[in-house]
């Protein structure tokens, strides 16, 4: 899942969602911004959408705009989440450790780049 999905095709959620798909990853774009990415429509974020399964979450929001959608993100209980650049934020981390889910910082696009995205993660999960 792609949170802060965006149809602006400069903007790195975008970028990274294309290459997601080009990897053969089943990826979820969402976002506040209606639109498309590739052949996948943006799903609405305020609807909060309901999946199963996530074992990524790929973070494009700021520590501001992340707030919102602790409870949901949590709910989602993804595998890990990964806090790409300028989406840092302390208090969120805590919350996804007391949750026992993994994250860091990182940038997707470097980790597909490199064969570092697709690796077994760490971490037991709490759920």
């Amino acid at each position: 899942m792609v949170i802060g999905a965006s149809p602006k095709p400069d903007r790195y959620a975008h970028i990274v969602t294309l290459r997601l798909l080009a990897g053969g990853f089943e990826v979820v774009p969402v976002g506040i911004h209606p639109g498309k990415i590739g052949n996948l429509s943006i799903v609405d974020l305020n609807l909060r959408p309901e999946y199963s399964d996530i074992h990524t979450v790929t973070m494009y929001l700021n520590r501001i705009n992340q707030r919102p959608w602790y409870e949901y993100l949590l709910e989602l209980n993804p595998a890990r989440v990964i806090f790409n650049p300028g989406s840092e934020n302390f208090e969120f981390y805590q919350l996804l450790n007391q949750h026992g889910i993994e994250f860091l910082e990182a940038c997707t696009l470097v980790m597909l780049a490199n064969g570092s995205y697709d690796l077994p993660i760490s971490s037991k999960r709490s759920k």
